[in-house]
């Protein structure tokens, strides 16, 4: 799957569940509220993006770049921060 650009798109709110995020470039994007619930977000670039209140549990994020993330509020519960890189 080709790289997929969505810099700064406003994606608040979407349901993102079981969804294959793999290698898509997120930085500054809006994801206030989104659900993510077992999304596939390995090697993820979403620097600077607003994901507070985001529901993360048991997501696939070995790799994601995440420096900058707003996460207040985010549901964690069951996502593994340490696979993440570059924190």
């Amino acid at each position: 799957m080709a790289r997929a650009d969505r810099r700064g798109a406003d994606l608040s709110g979407v349901d993102w569940r079981g969804a294959d995020s793999s290698g898509v470039d997120l930085r500054g994007a809006d994801w206030r509220g989104a659900d993510l619930r077992g999304a596939d977000l390995s090697g993820v670039d979403w620097r600077g993006a607003d994901s507070s209140g985001v529901d993360l549990r048991g997501a696939d994020w070995r790799g994601a770049d995440w420096r900058g993330v707003d996460w207040r509020g985010a549901h964690l519960r069951g996502a593994d921060p340490s696979t993440a890189g570059r924190a």
